[in-house]
């Protein structure tokens, strides 16, 4: 196995957590009382239980970089994800940025930022 990193994040509600990555192609791997494993393809997500957040006091985040964002970017919006500048769960579209790579962001409902980047070529 390549060493790797992998982002933990946290959840209110492990069936809400499943529920909402799920429908945009994340399955699960793991789960016991305290923590759950989700993965698409070669992306892994982990999560620890974290009743008592509050999602707009949260600054929790992660950054995810794929082949195709504007795939990820559609399969997450057809699951109702809106774009908003308020809210949760959000979406900020695909756009260039000043670093020079193409990213949306995904704040889930538990007010975590997913930064949906494309891999460069």
């Amino acid at each position: 196995m390549t060493d790797h990193a992998v982002p933990n994040l946290p959840s209110r509600d492990f069936d809400a957590t499943i529920t909402f990555y799920g429908g945009f192609g994340f399955g699960l791997v793991h789960r016991d009382a305290g923590w759950l494993i989700l993965r698409r393809r070669s992306l892994q997500l982990e999560f620890f239980a974290f009743p008592g957040l509050v999602p707009e006091e949260s600054s929790f985040m992660c950054s995810i970089r794929v082949d195709d964002v504007d795939e990820l970017y559609r399969q997450i919006r057809a699951t109702g994800v809106i774009e908003a500048s308020v809210g949760f769960p959000r979406l900020h579209p695909v756009e260039p940025q000043p670093w020079g790579q193409r990213a949306g962001f995904l704040v889930d409902p538990d007010g975590t930022q997913l930064n949906l980047i494309e891999n460069v070529a």
